[in-house]
């Protein structure tokens, strides 16, 4: 039987005997512990992991290269030879290494040959994988192939990432803790995955946009959960939103508002929205367990459309809460000439204005509305940092614009007589990125770019273009839109070109609360991390209760380098345990200020 041990025998023992019990937890590269060991004591596990990721981050670039050359190749002749180090081997028998047929043992080690000579270090990959079970072969190969195509800083970083997991995974076992909430977590967005649309399913891909019969199958699982876990009550209300409320120990007490949404965009990852949904039914689950009812009550609302794919008409579950339902979204079609009102009804919903009206939550019932959320970027991850606080969710607005020039012969036309739609929208673009990358909590993108009808021997006489500019203020937001609608203008004055341009979205920024954000920060810190503000640059249902209540999010980083909207989406176990410990700091917290 494997002997645990305990942080406190950890922080108490000698230098050598703490040491020789985290042995093997980085491949053949003691010094990482004992320079980590030297920061002793540590508050929780989760500190630990995070002075580990800081040793070898402050180490350099030529101690990194060794850490990662010190690990052996996956099915590679270490493993043939059976000289891999015993926690190795666990490793690549849980991921069934050691029974590759021979097709798949000849792929790895052409992969292996191939990576190796691209970026002269073996290939790493935390092969048993964000639950910890293990991953498939087939999963481990498609993984290589993917990333033999990466640039070498990233891989290099993308390896050490994994070598980070790689320890954390080990780390649990040596101390004996197993991340069951976070297990529970990873467990439902599984499962909740299983339901997908027509088209998109017999494909592996997931796509659950509003009101289809993969929708409302996710409705009921959700409901369903939902009881299980002690709510209650648990229902579908007008729009296809399950609401699941715990009551308060006094019948009469505010309540705390937290949720996300179970929709999803086309082919999209399993975690965006929902994340936000099972953390804080995990904490009721939690509570009911124990007997326990907080002096406020909880709802939780899983959001029936935040993404607008299947109607535009993004964050109609929230709004709904909010009072802002567009009456013309009923009368809306989607793509076979549905309207919104006769999908309502074919789901069994009243679609009438009425009903959906009465939704309408009366702020003066809530505390204040929170949502956790996955970062849907890379920035926690490149820190190597599980969770940070938004401090704003950034204003947005959109245009979509086309530049008129001459369509002319491109052999024919002398260079300074064109009139060339193209080069002038090119022109603007690389003013566009100038301009977003010249101050913090700016981006600015122009996502498309097309030359209809276009001819490789034409020079192009329309361009059509669009464009997106956030930022966490307004202010900055739109003097970031003037400089670049004057761009413009001049541009096209200058190359004797005329334009059009409409904008078709402005949302406004969503600022913290920020007694709100201190109450994330405090949520945090209790884990023993350290406190990371952010702002969001994309949009949440916390965007839509900010008009009629303080709110604040807090981030879950990804996996896979934080992709987002997108199949590679992936969260831990391990970081979804410490988001639900989070999550329930907050209520402690709340519970000591509204006894």
């Amino acid at each position: 039987m494997t002997t645990t041990i305990t942080l406190d025998q950890l922080n108490a023992a000698p230098a050598a005997q703490a040491l020789a019990w985290l042995d093997g937890l980085y491949e053949h590269s003691p010094w990482i512990v004992e320079r980590a060991l030297e920061r002793r004591p540590f508050a929780s596990l989760a500190q630990l992991e995070h002075v580990l990721v800081g040793v070898v981050h402050d180490a350099g670039r030529d101690a990194q290269l060794a850490l990662v050359r010190a690990h052996p190749e996956l099915a590679g002749k270490a493993a043939v030879a059976g000289t891999l180090t015993a926690e190795s081997t666990n490793e690549q028998a849980k991921a069934g290494l050691g029974a590759c047929s021979p097709d798949e043992f000849a792929r790895l080690t052409q992969l292996n040959a191939a990576y190796n000579a691209k970026f002269g270090f073996p290939f790493i990959l935390a092969v048993r994988g964000p639950r910890g079970l293990g991953l498939t072969r087939q999963q481990i190969i498609d993984t290589f192939a993917r990333r033999l195509e990466g640039h070498p800083d990233f891989e290099l970083a993308e390896c050490l990432r994994n070598i980070h997991r790689i320890a954390q995974i080990r780390l649990g076992d040596k101390f004996g803790v197993t991340p069951e909430l976070g297990n529970q977590i990873w467990d439902w967005a599984e499962e909740l995955a299983a339901e997908s649309d027509a088209g998109y399913k017999e494909h592996g891909q997931l796509t659950v946009t509003y009101l289809t019969p993969a929708h409302q199958a996710c409705a009921f699982r959700l409901q369903r959960w939902m009881r299980d876990c002690g709510f209650d009550d648990a229902h579908i209300d007008a729009v296809g939103n399950v609401v699941g409320v715990y009551r308060a120990s006094d019948p009469n007490a505010k309540r705390l508002l937290t949720g996300s949404h179970y929709d999803t965009v086309r082919n999209g990852g399993r975690y965006d929205g929902r994340l936000g949904i099972f953390v804080p039914m995990a904490c009721v689950r939690e509570l009911h367990r124990a007997g326990r009812r907080l002096p406020f009550g909880l709802e939780v609302v899983a959001f029936a459309e935040e993404e607008g794919q299947r109607y535009k008409a993004t964050f109609l579950g929230s709004g709904a809460l909010t009072g802002h339902f567009d009456a013309a979204w009923l009368d809306q079609l989607d793509a076979d000439g549905t309207s919104m009102r006769d999908a309502m009804r074919a789901a069994g919903l009243p679609g009438t204005l009425e009903t959906i009206g009465a939704m309408r939550r009366d702020p003066a019932h809530y505390l204040g509305f929170v949502e956790t959320h996955i970062e849907q970027g890379p920035v926690l991850n490149e820190l190597g940092l599980p969770l940070g606080v938004v401090t704003s969710i950034n204003g947005n607005a959109r245009f979509v614009g086309e530049v008129i020039g001459v369509a002319s012969h491109a052999g024919t036309t002398p260079m300074d007589r064109r009139r060339d739609a193209a080069t002038a929208v090119a022109e603007l673009a690389l003013y566009v990125e100038r301009r977003g990358a010249a101050e913090p909590n700016l981006v600015a993108t122009m996502g498309m770019l097309q030359v209809p009808s276009g001819s490789i021997n034409v020079v192009p006489g329309r361009c059509e273009f669009s464009l997106d500019i956030r930022a966490t203020t307004n202010a900055v937001r739109d003097a970031c839109i003037a400089d670049v609608l004057a761009e413009l203008e001049s541009i096209c004055a200058r190359r004797g070109l005329h334009h059009r341009i409409e904008e078709t979205i402005r949302a406004a920024a969503a600022p913290s609360a920020p007694e709100w954000q201190a109450r994330w920060e405090q949520a945090v810190a209790a884990t023993g991390l350290p406190v990371h503000r952010m702002p969001s640059g994309a949009g949440h249902d916390a965007m839509k209760l900010h008009e009629v209540m303080p709110q604040a999010m807090l981030f879950l980083r990804g996996g896979n380098a934080g992709i987002s909207h997108n199949p590679l989406e992936e969260i831990s176990n391990n970081d979804a345990e410490l988001c639900v410990r989070t999550f329930a700091n907050l209520l402690e917290q709340l519970a000591k200020e509204h006894p």
